[in-house]
C-alpha cells in the first residue's frame, strides 16, 4: 500500500500546485475514502482571489468540501461500512486523491447511482433549501440567481406543484431553468423592470415564497421586495465579501418571513445528502446536465478560474480522478 497521495496545494492567491502527500489514516470513529471526484464550489472564491483573513500556503487539498469515493480505510468503531463502498462524504480536504471524515459524515450511495457523480454537499444543500423553504402546490415562487442551486430549486419547486419564476442575469443560465421547469425566465438586468414584469405576472401580489441564491447585496434587496405581504424570503445565497444592509421597513411592513437557509449541524447536512441521493436516484432531481466543466486534479487552477468568471456556457465544474 502506497504511503503518499497527489493533493492540490493554493500555494498564494490564485497559485497552485500539485504535491506528493501523506496518505490520510483511519483513526477511530472515521473512514477514509479513494476519492472519485470533487465539485468546485462557488464560496471557493474569496480564498483563491486572496483576503487578508485567509493564510496561505493552505493546507493539503484544503477547499475541496463535494467529494465522492469509495471506501478505503475503515478505523475502529466506524460500523456500516464496507471497503469499496460507494459514498459521499463532508470534508475539507478533497482536493486530493484521498482524504478522510468522521463516520457520521460519510453517506452510502445507492447502487442506482454507480458510475455517476455524486457532490454530495451541494446536492444535499439544494435539498435542505427546498425542505426548509416549504414549497407546496399552489405556491408563486420566484428564485434569484440560477447556477447549479437555482436550477436544481426551480426543478424541486416545479416538482412541488409550484409556480416558477426564474430570474438570472445570464440567458444560458436561464435556458437550464426553463428546461428544469421554470414557468417564466426574467433576465435580471434593471431592478424596477424585475418589479413591474413580477408585478404583471401575479396580479399585483408578488411571491408566496422567493429564495436569493446569488449571495450579493442587489440580489437580497430585489427578493425582499419581491416578496408578498406575509410571503417567505429564502436566503440560500452565500453571502461572504462582508456585511449587509437590508430594508428593515420593508420587512416590518410586509410581515416577511426571513429563513437563512444555511445548515451547520452535521446531521442535518447527511440527511440533506441522503435524501438527495435518493432523489436523484428516483430522476426527480436530474443535475447531470449541469455539470458543464470536468478536470483532472492538474486541472483545477482553470476550474477555479472558472468558477470565479462563471462564462456562458459554465454551469459547475467537477475534479476527477
Amino acid at each position: 500500500m502506497s504511503d503518499s497521495m497527489q493533493a492540490a496545494v493554493i500555494t498564494a492567491p490564485q497559485q497552485l500546485e500539485i504535491q506528493q502527500a501523506p496518505l490520510p489514516r483511519a483513526e477511530a470513529g472515521e473512514v477514509v475514502v479513494k476519492i472519485e471526484g470533487c465539485g468546485v464550489c462557488a464560496s471557493n472564491v474569496p480564498p483563491w482571489e486572496g483576503r487578508e483573513w485567509f493564510s496561505y500556503p493552505m493546507e493539503v487539498g484544503r477547499l475541496g468540501h463535494e467529494a465522492w469515493g469509495t471506501v478505503h480505510e475503515i478505523g475502529a468503531g466506524a460500523n456500516g461500512f464496507e471497503i469499496g463502498q460507494r459514498v459521499a462524504l463532508l470534508s475539507n480536504h478533497a482536493y486530493a486523491q484521498f482524504d478522510k471524515a468522521e463516520a457520521s459524515a460519510v453517506v452510502s450511495l445507492p447502487a442506482a447511482l454507480d458510475g455517476q457523480p455524486f457532490p454530495g454537499e451541494p446536492l444535499g444543500c439544494a435539498w435542505n433549501i427546498f425542505r426548509r423553504s416549504e414549497i407546496k402546490a399552489g405556491d408563486t415562487v420566484a428564485i434569484v440567481g440560477i447556477g447549479f442551486l437555482g436550477a436544481l430549486l426551480t426543478q424541486l419547486a416545479k416538482n412541488a406543484g409550484a409556480t416558477v419564476y426564474a430570474i438570472s442575469r445570464r440567458p444560458f443560465s436561464l435556458d437550464f431553468a426553463r428546461q428544469f421547469g421554470a414557468d417564466e425566465i426574467i433576465v435580471m438586468d434593471d431592478h424596477w423592470r424585475i418589479l413591474e414584469e413580477v408585478k404583471r405576472l401575479t396580479g399585483e401580489r408578488f411571491c408566496d415564497v422567493v429564495i436569493e441564491a446569488v449571495g450579493k447585496q442587489w440580489p437580497l434587496d430585489l427578493s425582499a421586495e419581491l416578496c408578498r405581504e406575509r410571503g417567505r424570503l429564502v436566503v440560500a445565497g452565500y453571502h461572504q465579501d462582508g456585511p449587509r444592509q437590508v430594508n428593515m421597513q420593508l420587512w416590518n411592513w410586509r410581515g416577511l418571513d426571513v429563513i437563512n437557509a444555511h445548515e451547520r449541524e452535521q446531521k442535518v447536512y447527511t440527511g440533506g445528502i441522503a435524501a438527495a441521493a435518493e432523489q436523484v436516484a428516483a430522476g426527480k432531481m436530474t443535475p447531470q446536465a449541469l455539470y458543464s466543466h470536468e478536470f483532472a486534479l492538474d486541472g483545477l487552477h482553470e476550474a477555479l478560474e472558472l468558477t470565479r468568471t462563471r462564462p456562458d456556457g459554465f454551469m459547475k465544474a467537477l475534479i476527477r480522478f
